[in-house]
């Protein structure tokens, strides 16, 4: 039983680490918006600093298969668990279909992830390491993070591709965030109404703020 509790703790604490990452990205993201000079430069630093690179950067990729690894094994031992079928039990009054769903809507949210790696995450480590190009510049003597940003959304079919994740992003915080507060036994009844609210505010405007920055950077090469 403390084994049980202790690896929901983990899984609850690696998903509150994977917000505010979430946060960060965000924030980082919508400077292309407002600003491309800022946001270029923030990515140079975000992409040559030792602190971030070496140190940062592996323990993000370890909470991110720590996360999707738990909760594979956590959804296995909760099927295990049950002696009565979901069918006879009514699900949908019994929960969410979120709550229902989070395995499938995190798989979504983890190929979108190897999307992302494949678009922006590998091609920057063979510059940078491979080509060993840390200058972030262009020919042109301009950096290229947001040229390179502007250049993936020009696809129709990618940018469709990076809203529907984003939704199935949503899907999945809707219930997670709350349920990270709940695995780790922050329950108050002032608080939690408000932790409740917050966390709703945070999983819809978060992704489709992303959504917003693909559509935007998609429209600007029409």
């Amino acid at each position: 039983m403390k084994t049980s509790i202790a690896r929901k703790v983990l899984m609850a604490l690696s998903g509150l680490f994977l917000l505010l990452f979430l946060l960060q990205h965000f924030l980082i993201n919508f400077l292309s918006v407002i600003s491309p000079d800022s946001f270029n430069e923030v990515s140079h630093f975000m992409g040559t600093n030792p602190l971030i690179q070496f140190l940062m950067q592996p323990i993000l990729i370890f909470g991110v298969v720590f996360h999707l690894g738990m909760g594979i094994y956590l959804e296995r031992l909760n099927k295990k668990a049950r002696n009565v079928k979901y069918a006879m039990n009514k699900p949908g009054t019994n929960s969410s279909w979120m709550s229902r769903n989070m395995i499938y809507t995190g798989l979504m949210v983890m190929a979108f992830l190897g999307l992302h790696f494949y678009d922006f995450w590998i091609p920057e480590i063979t510059v940078k390491y491979v080509e060993g190009d840390m200058s972030g510049l262009l020919a042109s003597g301009e950096f290229r993070y947001f040229h390179e940003l502007q250049e993936k959304f020009h696809d129709p079919i990618r940018t469709g591709l990076y809203v529907v994740s984003f939704v199935f992003l949503m899907l999945h915080l809707l219930h997670g965030f709350q349920s990270a507060f709940q695995s780790v036994g922050f329950s108050h009844r002032k608080y939690t109404p408000i932790i409740k609210k917050l966390g709703n505010l945070y999983a819809i405007v978060i992704p489709l703020g992303f959504v917003f920055i693909a559509i935007f950077h998609y429209v600007s090469h029409l």
